[in-house]
This record gives structure tokens, sequence and C-alpha cells, in this order.
């Protein structure tokens, strides 16, 4: 329960990061004489990076252990944030938030692995459940807190408060007991076996080198070498690899390239059908909390930074609940299946619990979508977003674990797979979000969001039909 504590308080600070910044934004403008399109940029950036860097990270974490990663990552993360705040210029402002958003990014990949290290698939829904309801009240905290830090020093204040964030943060990991399993990494594993297979090799050299060149005229005897048969080289490897630790694992280029586990996750048609509704997911919510600020701040609501913070405070409340509520509900379900399938699950039976929200989250968006745009009292507004908020981290915190549950010994690269997903999604949305909601307002922007909601449904229920074949048809493929 500890680490679950730890790693998701230190997941905050993608979100809190992310949010913090916004209502800093005009007075950093100012200050540093930047322009629209700097801003613009210093956003969208971090989420793009906070989306990619996790491949790295958890390539990483496969080979070495998720300890070195933790402590690694908040530094950069500690460190960016002072710099930042001391910047004078907005390209060394953008730097710094690059950074930020790296360090951020690896306990969103490398957070969920840990918990499946510890946990087993039947209360791994609860778990990711709790794990993901701390970060989700970044988007309501960040601009409460934004905004306070601003209003009463300045917004360099936001960065140290990031600062100070991440040292008790540092210090837990610091104290924290690696859970990695060497034995269940299958990137551990292949590094293991390279190892062998360059030392059997420089053996084999070192054998064969004093050897005599055969005179001319008399036939070539070759000696046996431990790797002129391929099942002697498989076998010596195997006896070499368990003798090795993961102290005798040296990092190679090879060993952190995150493109052959993100190509093998990638390859799978089960994968690729949730990582989509997964990315959209989270577009969604990137796209409700920025364009809803707009919406408040103008007439007739007119709030300030601190009221849009309090409204969007109900979005992040459903989504906790969602998230917590959905996790657990997706553990009964799949304990329920599998006493009914005679004692054997398989990942897809987690995602049957979605099902109870598919039909809420497109309905809910409607309702946002046009009382938005008729600017109907904010307690219809308040009570469209909770639900939204709901129904979306209900369906994701399934889809999360099933990432997981289906991509057993590459879970960190699964996930990191979901936040490359997620990040290109939420930088498409912040993107596009704000013009389309210029041109169309909000009810059409939103009615377009309700249409791709049902979109996402239908391809978490195709995973259900068709995903168990997809896996196991990929599993019995990567085997051969």
């Amino acid at each position: 329960k500890a680490t679950l504590a730890i790693v998701a308080c230190a997941a905050m600070c993608a979100t809190l990061g992310a949010n913090i910044y916004n209502p800093a934004i005009q007075q950093i403008q100012d200050e540093l004489h930047a322009t629209s399109q700097d801003i613009s940029l210093s956003l969208s950036v971090f989420i793009i990076v906070q989306g990619t860097t996790p491949l790295i990270w958890s390539a990483i974490s496969e080979v070495k252990g998720r300890k070195l990663v933790y402590l690694a990552s908040i530094a950069l993360f500690s460190a960016a944030c002072v710099v930042g705040g001391l910047s004078k210029q907005i390209g060394l402002l953008i730097g710094m938030r690059i950074l930020q958003a790296s360090g951020a990014s690896a306990v969103l990949s490398i957070g969920a692995a840990t918990l499946a290290d510890i946990f087993e698939p039947r209360e791994r829904g609860t778990m990711m459940g709790i794990y993901y309801a701390a970060p989700l009240l970044g988007p309501s905290l960040g601009p409460l807190l934004g905004g306070a830090l601003t209003q009463v020093w300045s917004w360099r204040a936001t960065f140290y408060f990031l600062a100070a964030f991440g040292v008790p943060l540092w210090i837990s990991f610091a104290l924290f007991k690696d859970t990695f399993r060497e034995e269940r990494s299958l990137s551990y594993q292949s590094a293991l076996r390279r190892l062998a297979l360059r030392q059997l090799e420089k053996t084999s050299r070192q054998g064969t080198s004093g050897q005599q060149t055969p005179m001319v005229g008399h036939e070539h005897e070759k000696r046996p070498s431990p790797l002129n048969n391929v099942v002697d080289i498989e076998l010596a490897a195997a006896k070499v690899a368990q003798s090795q630790t993961s102290a005798d694992v040296r990092l190679s280029l090879m060993d952190v390239n995150p493109f052959p586990p993100l190509w093998k996750i990638l390859k799978r048609k089960n994968n690729l059908a949730i990582l989509f509704p997964s990315g959209l997911l989270f577009a969604f919510a990137y796209s409700i909390s920025y364009t809803c600020s707009k919406t408040l701040f103008v007439a007739p609501y007119h709030y300030n930074a601190l009221k849009v913070g309090l409204v969007l405070l109900s979005f992040g409340i459903g989504s906790m609940a969602g998230s917590i509520l959905g996790g657990r509900w997706s553990d009964r379900m799949l304990v329920r299946m599998k006493a009914a399938n005679g004692g054997k699950s398989y990942p897809e039976m987690r995602l049957e619990s979605t099902k109870l929200c598919m039909f809420l989250l497109p309905p809910s968006v409607i309702a946002y979508a046009w009382m938005a745009q008729k600017h109907v009292h904010i307690a219809g507004l308040v009570v469209a977003l909770f639900f939204s908020g709901f129904a979306s981290i209900w369906i994701y915190a399934s889809t999360l674990a099933y990432i997981v549950d289906a991509n057993n010994g590459r879970s960190s690269t699964a996930v990191a797979t979901n936040s490359f997903f997620r990040g290109t999604a939420g930088f498409i949305a912040a993107e596009v979000a704000v013009p389309l909601q210029t041109a169309i307002g909000d009810g059409g922007l939103y009615t377009v969001w309700a249409g791709l909601c049902v979109l996402l449904d239908l391809m978490i229920l195709l995973v259900i039909w068709r995903g168990e074949g997809w896996r196991r048809a990929a599993e019995a493929k990567e085997r051969r």
C-alpha cells in the first residue's frame, strides 16, 4: 500500500506540471515579452514530450529496474522546475518545460508497471483505479494552485512549488525497495541472452585463434565450435544467462532502443484496437478542461481563474470516482467471469466492466455540449462535467488494466505505448480544440466528441468480441 501511495503521488507531477502553469500564462507573456505562438508552443510541447519520452524510460526500467528511473526522472523534473522559475527568456522556459515533461512522464509509464510487479490480476484493476485517481486531481487542483500562487507571489512561484513537491518524492524513492522482477521482464531476459551470446562468441574466437592454417593440398578439417549449431548456441546461452545477475547487464543502445519493444506491442491487433480508445479518452479530458476555461472566462459567466478551477473540480471529482469505482468493478467482473468459466480467466474478461458506462458517456458529452452552447446555469455544467469525467475514466481504468494484463512481460512498454497514444492525441486536441470551438461553438465541438465517444465504445466492444483470438494468435506467432 505504501508503494501505491508513493507512486500515485509521484504521478501527480505530470498533471500538476501541465495545469498549474495555465493561470500564469498572461503574466509570463507580459514579463518575458513572449508571443502567443511562444505560449502555445510551451503548452503543446509539454504534452507531446510527456507522451513520447516514457518509451525511453520504460526501456531502461525493463533492464535496470524501476528505482533508478524514478530517482533520475524526479531529479530531472525538480531541477528543470528550479531553472524554469529562474528563466528570463521564453526560449529557456520552453526548454525547461521540455525537461519538466520528460522527468514527470516516467511515473505515468512505469508506475502502472510497478503495480503490475506487486499485484496479481484479480486485484490489479482496483489498484490501477486508485493509482490513476491521484493524477486526475491535477487538472482540477492545478489551476487553483496556479491561480493562488500567481496572485500572491508571481508565476515563478508555480515552478518553485513543483520543485519543492519533487523533493520528498525523491527521498521516498531513495528509500523505495525496487519491485522489478527480472524473471518477468522479456526485455531483461533478452538483454541477458545477448550478453551471454557475446561471451560465447568471445570464448569461441579465443579458442580458435591459435589454430594453424592447414597446408595446401590437405583437406581442411574444422574443429567443432560451440557456435556452429543453433541449438548448441541456445543451450549454452541459457546456461551462461542463468549465472548472470542484473549487475552483470550493461546497457547498450540495443537495450534502451524503445522501437523493437514498441513494434511488438503495435503488431498486436488487440493492442491497437484498445490504444486508440485510450488516446481518445485522454484527448477528450484535455479538450474539455481547456475549452471549458475559455467558455467560463467570457460572458455571461465572467469567471476568474479561481472560480474556473472550482467548476473544473467537478470534472476531477467525477474522474476520481470513476477511476476508483471503475477499477474495483473491473476486478469484480473478472472474478465473477473467471468463476463462471471454470476458474480460467483471460484479459479480455476485464473489459466487460466498461459496458456499464458506455451508455452514459455520449449522452453526458451531448448534455455538456448544448448547455455550454446555450449558457445555462452553472449547476447544469457542473453536473454534466461530473458525469462526463466519471464515465470516461470508468472506461479508461479498465482499458489501462487490460493493457497491462494483455502484455505480460512487457507491461512497462505497453503502458509507455499507451502514454505515447495519449500524448499524441492530447497534442492534437490542444492544437484543434480552440479553433473548432471558435468555428462551430461548444455545441458543435462536443457533438463531434459524442460521436467519437460512440466510436471508442465500438472499438472496445470489438476487442471484447475478437481480442482474445487476436492476442492468442500473436502470442503463438511470437513463440514460433
